[in-house]
């Protein structure tokens, strides 16, 4: 019966290393399913030679010291380093976990939903080039045109154009999800990301003067790029502060936040965006298509800000301020404002842009409010680890990896 319980050891053994050469993330299934079975054989056999009015369990392991089990050996390295059985006192060894891997696989689902979103029926419309060339309007000629050329060709060939354009944003996304190929899906996210920026959002309307929080200001997809820089898989900094922090060092980090939040709130106080009716018309504009309970959203606030352009502008531009400057604060300091920055996304991405339209139909994206809540993510202070005598030691989901 020993026998049987060592074969079956074997045989899972080599698939749970199988596992952790190609898979890291499946190995807790191979380590859980060793670890069950090799415990009852070895429970087995300690009964079976326990001698006679023995002291127990506890006898037993001091007469039969505990063989290494395999195991431990196909799971070094993972959440549980040392394991111990039949009253043996077991150690583990923490493994912290990679935030950023995290953050890097948000920005995967958000690129496949891209994907997605653009197989629907409406991207193979006319109404898709009549989008395109609608953010043409109001901006130079030297960027109007390029717009323009590219509405009128993706008119002409609208089937494999589209299907060019959802096949390769469905690629980004498995590519950055995909830990081998994440360098290769961050890298080329960068240029297609600003691409998509001039001939698909007209540069976010910056240059037209229209540009609003509101409305997706500075344009969603120059986010993605600026993700992709701050979650680049490399450690400039080992003891970054938080996480958009590892590869481009602290204070690049803190600046393209402070850039980015700054201009938000600059953006709030143009003439276009201050006039009294401006934030309710923005807000009521957003009801076409959209489900019962959302349109009644839009209704309350737009409603909130009738004739109050001017106040409503003021607000909430000393609240982007308060949150541009909030990553230099004191950590208890930065963490409220942080907070107050996600508040802040989810009311733009509620409100101001109804779910980036997503359940009306025809979007393209979900816009900037779900990836302003990802960007903070990615500057929320690193948690510390508390040392104490005999604590179980602490290794980050990258170094245990190194281990197998």
């Amino acid at each position: 019966m020993l026998n049987v319980f060592n074969t079956a050891t074997c045989m899972i053994a080599l698939l749970n290393n199988f596992f952790l050469l190609y898979r890291r993330e499946y190995c807790a299934v191979g380590s859980s399913l060793l670890i069950v079975v090799e415990a009852f054989p070895e429970w087995l056999l300690a009964r079976r030679k326990r001698p006679a009015g023995s002291g127990g369990a506890a006898a037993v392991c001091v007469k039969y010291p505990r063989r290494a089990l395999m195991s431990e050996v196909a799971v070094a390295g993972r959440p549980a380093v040392w394991r111990g059985r039949l009253g043996v006192e077991s150690q583990t060894a923490a493994v912290k976990p990679d935030v950023r891997r995290a953050l890097q696989l948000g920005l995967a689902a958000i690129w496949l939903l891209d994907g997605v979103l653009q197989y629907q029926s409406f991207m193979y419309s006319t109404g898709f080039g009549k989008m395109l060339a609608g953010t043409a309007s109001g901006n130079p000629s030297v960027i109007a045109r390029p717009i323009n050329w590219d509405a009128t060709l993706v008119n002409h060939h609208l089937v494999l154009i589209d299907t060019i354009f959802a096949t390769i944003q469905i690629l980004l996304g498995l590519g950055i999800a995909f830990r081998p190929t994440v360098r290769l899906g961050l890298a080329a996210s960068i240029p297609w990301a600003i691409g998509v920026w001039w001939f698909g959002e007209g540069l976010g309307g910056i240059l037209n003067g229209v540009a609003s929080p509101l409305n997706g200001a500075p344009g969603a997809v120059i986010i993605y790029a600026l993700l992709a820089v701050l979650l680049w898989p490399a450690d400039r900094d080992v003891s970054a502060p938080f996480a958009a922090a590892r590869a481009v060092g602290a204070h690049v980090a803190r600046a393209l936040w402070l850039v980015l939040w700054l201009s938000l709130a600059y953006f709030a106080l143009t003439p276009a965006n201050r006039a009294p009716q401006a934030l309710n018309g923005m807000i009521a504009g957003m009801e076409s298509g959209e489900p019962g309970w959302l349109s009644a959203i839009d209704r309350g606030a737009a409603s909130l800000v009738a004739h109050q352009g001017l106040a409503a502008s003021i607000a909430l531009s000393v609240a982007l301020v308060v949150i541009a400057i909030g990553v230099y604060l004191p950590r208890p300091a930065a963490k409220a404002t942080l907070v107050l920055a996600i508040v802040v996304a989810i009311v733009i991405w509620v409100v101001g842009e109804g779910f980036g339209m997503i359940l009306a139909g025809g979007a393209t994206d979900p816009n900037s409010g779900l990836l302003l809540v990802l960007l903070t993510l990615t500057y929320w202070p690193a948690g510390t680890v508390s040392a104490s005598t005999g604590a179980a030691p602490v290794l980050s989901a990258d170094a245990a990896g190194e281990l197998v």
